[in-house]
């Protein structure tokens, strides 16, 4: 079992393309947590796409020079209202690292991005059985959505 190791000061930054070979293993790991097979080419290909596109912007947290976590935002639009809003697909933190504060630290970096796009908000979803993510999320003023059920058409 990894040990885990004594946290530096943790600096977030926001990732481009240049940072693909800290972000492509925190991202193949976090697709595995979701049950996936390791795909390094194609996490590497996926994510070249989104950051040259500008299809997504993604924060890393760094630990030095090593990267601990990352969250991964995609832009939207509430039509109702006429405003942007981010959706917060991704959040992940190595193993070694949870329960640190790293999590929290790159919620509130998405959270600080959002308004300074001037975003309505960001919206995201969990798996019903992740209780520790839930339980974050709630400690840092999100809201579960009652007002709309969410479906999905696998096609």
């Amino acid at each position: 079992m990894k040990r885990r190791t004594r946290l530096r000061r943790v600096a977030i930054i926001q990732a481009g393309s240049a940072h693909l070979r800290q972000l492509a293993p925190l991202f193949d790991a976090y697709r595995q947590f979701y049950k996936q097979r390791s795909d390094r080419a194609g996490v590497r290909k996926f994510l070249r796409k989104r950051l040259a596109r500008e299809e997504s912007v993604v924060f890393l947290a760094m630990d030095g020079k090593e990267a601990v976590g990352f969250v991964q935002l995609y832009p939207s639009f509430d039509s109702v209202t006429m405003q942007s809003v981010w959706i917060l697909y991704d959040l992940f933190v190595v193993p070694t690292a949870r329960k640190r504060g790293v999590a929290k630290l790159l919620m509130e970096r998405a959270r600080q991005f959002a308004v300074g796009t001037k975003a309505k908000g960001l919206i995201l979803e969990t798996a019903i059985g992740n209780h520790p993510a839930k339980k974050l999320y709630g400690q840092l003023g999100w809201k579960r959505d009652t007002a709309f059920h969410r479906y999905y058409l696998d096609v």
